[in-house]
């Protein structure tokens, strides 16, 4: 069975709310690792993030590289909250593979969260901040 690298920066990472789609695909996870530093991270309306690739004023993302059974990427894709789309992403290594990315429309008005470096890292720092509140 051929397979296929994907990064995924966001829900799809082990333990998060859509990770039961790589599992249902067939997926296997591979390992944890970094974009090259040239990408920016906004959260959707603090439900999942988008990722873009940028010229300028980007950074290393934090990403899980899973292989996908070839016949399973398109389960993921149709699984993908809208906006969400796969393209090329490349690794701090300087391999490139395929991986989640978001469409420009989908950033509009929306917090970028680059900062933080991932997904991960964000919601943790919602999650303290909320803790913080109370």
């Amino acid at each position: 069975m051929e397979a296929i690298s994907l990064a995924v920066n966001g829900t799809l990472m082990r333990g998060l709310a859509l990770n039961q789609n790589l599992l249902n695909a067939g997926a296997t996870f591979l390992r944890e690792t970094l974009t090259e530093p040239n990408y920016r991270l906004w959260s959707i309306n603090d439900c999942h993030p988008a990722m873009l690739r940028v010229t300028h004023g980007g950074r290393a993302i934090a990403v899980e590289v899973w292989a996908v059974p070839t016949e399973g990427i398109s389960s993921i894709l149709l699984r993908e909250p809208p906006g969400l789309c796969i393209g090329k992403v490349r690794l701090i290594d300087g391999e490139t593979v395929l991986g989640v990315l978001g469409e420009p429309f989908l950033c509009e008005n929306q917090q970028e969260i680059t900062q933080w470096g991932g997904w991960r890292a964000y919601t943790a720092a919602l999650k303290t901040e909320k803790g913080m509140r109370v």
